[in-house]
């Protein structure tokens, strides 16, 4: 913990604030002192248990994925408090257990909006890497009907899994970009020069169009 204060910059604090992040560590730092650590299980769960967004990013760096259970993984997810922490433990964590799949059920159909968005950031997972199986019309279904209004996190995960949907299978990208179109989700989000939009219908067309270049 001493470690991780000395670590604490404050124009590192600032960003992450506007992220809404709570803490101040630079994360090519923390992924530093991650590796002279290695894997430790028991320091993790230490880590974890203090609450503090930076120890915790820790220990999703050192942790052993598979070590966690069902019930621990489902904890932590709820717990997890600022947007960067509940993302390393999707994408470091939940993605490589082999409780995702019974997660990323329970999860979708949740009613806290940001336990929603980790079951839909898993189904982006599987639609990206393991499709069989997936009830592609069912999901265009519930994201016409739920996308418009749904709350800032679960909208964007939703909307990342529209435009996969369109991306990786051919055969759903008119209804994918139909939708997308309709809605109008993130279409004025201000992106960059040199980034893809989010708006749906223009991230799968320039995606698309690179795969095809």
């Amino acid at each position: 913990m001493s470690e991780l204060a000395a670590l604490e910059d404050p124009k590192a604090r600032a960003v992450n604030e506007r992220h809404g992040d709570d803490h101040g560590v630079n994360l090519s730092k923390l992924r530093a002192l991650a590796k002279q650590l290695k894997t430790q299980q028991d320091l993790a769960r230490e880590l974890w248990a203090t609450t503090d967004s930076a120890a915790r990013l820790l220990a999703l760096l050192i942790c052993r994925p598979k070590a966690f259970d069902r019930d621990e993984l489902d904890v932590m997810v709820r717990e997890a408090g600022t947007p960067k922490v509940h993302d390393w433990v999707v994408n470091y964590v939940v993605k490589k257990s082999p409780h995702a799949e019974d997660l990323r059920l329970a999860w979708s159909a949740d009613p806290d909006p940001v336990v929603a968005s980790a079951g839909w950031a898993l189904t982006t997972e599987r639609v990206a890497k393991r499709p069989e199986g997936l009830d592609f019309a069912g999901l265009l279904d519930v994201i016409e009907v739920e996308l418009k209004d749904a709350p800032d996190r679960l909208q964007w995960a939703m909307n990342h899994c529209l435009a996969q949907i369109g991306i990786e299978h051919a055969e759903h990208r008119a209804r994918a970009i139909d939708i997308g179109e309709r809605l109008e989700v993130l279409k004025d989000y201000p992106t960059p020069p040199n980034c893809t939009s989010p708006f749906a219908p223009t991230w799968i067309a320039e995606i698309v169009r690179r795969q095809h270049a």
